[in-house]
């Protein structure tokens, strides 16, 4: 009898985990490559919805893992801490609040367009310089 898969694609490279039993933080950080202290701000948040604790230590279960994964893409998108835990805590709540969502995810998506227009504007100086130095031999 095979293992159930699930596959969360937030990511790029989606994450791939079994669901059979619920996993220690050491466990989730080294299978999944999730650092130790993004578990901990998980656990800080109260955000562990259906997390245990046994022997002293948390274990989580997979909506816990789709969750950790969704907290590194907003990491990687440029959230804060504090934008993460807000955004998190407003999913949690449930779809009323999935305007508020939408709201800041606009708004990271709008500094990030003016961040890339930022940089090309830069390339193109820098190509400008670039040029005239190859035309002044």
């Amino acid at each position: 009898m095979g293992v159930a898969k699930r596959e969360i694609k937030i990511f790029a490279a989606p994450i791939v985990f079994e669901e059979v039993r619920l996993l220690t933080a050491d466990e989730i950080s080294e299978r999944y490559q999730i650092p130790l202290k993004v578990l901990k701000k998980y656990e800080e948040w109260g955000l562990c919805r259906a997390v245990k604790m046994t022997m002293d230590e948390w274990r989580y279960d997979n909506q816990d893992l789709e969750h950790l994964s969704l907290i590194m893409a907003l990491h990687d998108m440029g959230f804060t801490s504090l934008e993460v835990e807000v955004y998190m805590k407003l999913l949690l709540a449930g779809d009323s609040t999935k305007w508020e969502r939408m709201k800041m995810l606009n708004e990271k998506r709008s500094q990030a367009l003016d961040e890339i227009h930022l940089k090309e504007r830069q390339l193109e100086r820098m190509d400008y310089l670039r040029n005239e130095i190859r035309n002044n031999k």
